[in-house]
Parts: C-alpha cells; structure tokens; sequence
C-alpha cells in the first residue's frame, strides 16, 4: 500500500496533482483545502496518502497532514460514503471542526455540505460518533453554530461554504451580531 509520497508536484489542477517520485509520476486526488496549500508546480510537496483499490482503478487520495487523512479513512466507513464524497466533506472545514459537529450531533453543519442531506447526515452521525473519540485529535467546539446564518448569507452572496467559514473564523469573537460578522467578512473576502 502506498501511504506517503515525497516527490515534486510535475503537474496541478483543482483535483489533482502529479507527483514525481525517483522517475515515476502518481496522481493523486486532492480535497480543495489540500489543494489550496500546494504551492506551484514545480515545488517539492511531502503527502500522505491513502490507496482506494476498486475492480477497474487504483486511486490514490493525498492529504498535507495525518489528521486529514484519518478522519478521510473514518468517514469511508460509513456506507454510501465513498472517497469523492469524503473529500468533499473533509474539504468544508478542519478535520477538529468537522469531528467537534459529529460528536455533539449537529446535523445542521452537515447538511451545508454538498451532496449531504438530513439521512446521510443522521447516519454519518450515527455511524461515526463513538468512533470519533478514538481520532489522535480532539474535536473541536465548532463556533459555526454561531455563524450558520452568516454562513447561509455569505453563501448566498457566491461564496462558498469553506470560504465562508475560513472568513468568519477571521473576524474577533468580540462581535457577536450576525449583520455585523457578515460585514467583517465580506471586507476580508473582498481584499
């Protein structure tokens, strides 16, 4: 199984990069987050991976850091999750913030995730919330309770979720007023 890769990124597009290792290029699908953090072509990029073996393809799925990767892995557990839907989660907001909305059951985090309604997010709940203290990471207290209808606003205006959260994660706890978390965020989603 190959787990890790250490090469330079050869190739790069919005779902996957090349990585060149000795004289072989892996292609390895990437969730946006990761994607985002990859500099350029050409940079050495350190990755760790997980190999998704089905009858017609070996996939490999790569992470910049373990904790990614593990709570990857543990959503794949969950039947009708499959490794684009897992990246697609895991590509919504950190994997401590993502754990913290399994455990204390909120559905209605999970639910703004595309390709997420209330069955799946019920069952990822179900499924997943035992499992989640055994992570080698805590979960975290998601603020995004707070900032749910800032988040529906902001997504709304045509941003996305993950953009969303990243600039309402930004702004002073010292603000609480919704309108005014909006405002805050659109300046810092506008520089």
């Amino acid at each position: 199984m190959i787990s890790y890769l250490e090469g330079v990124v050869v190739f790069q597009n919005e779902k996957y990069i090349l990585v060149l290792v000795n004289g072989v290029g892996y292609k390895v699908f990437l969730s946006s987050a990761t994607s985002d953090r990859i500099q350029r072509v050409g940079d050495a990029v350190k990755v760790f991976t997980h190999l998704h073996v089905r009858e017609d393809a070996l996939d490999l799925y790569g992470f910049l850091d373990a904790t990614e990767l593990e709570l990857f892995e543990m959503l794949l557990t969950v039947s009708g999750i499959g490794p684009k839907m897992a990246l697609t989660i895991i590509s919504i907001d950190r994997p401590s913030v993502l754990a913290g909305a399994i455990s204390r059951e909120d559905a209605g985090f999970l639910t703004k995730i595309s390709g997420i309604g209330t069955k799946m997010a019920h069952k990822m709940i179900l499924e997943l919330k035992e499992k989640i203290s055994r992570l080698s990471f805590k979960a975290e207290d998601a603020e995004v309770a707070l900032d749910g209808d800032a988040i529906d606003a902001l997504v709304g205006l045509g941003w996305n979720v993950r953009e969303a959260r990243t600039a309402l994660r930004a702004i002073s706890k010292d603000i609480v007023k919704t309108e005014l978390r909006i405002k805050e965020a659109l300046k810092t989603l506008g520089k």
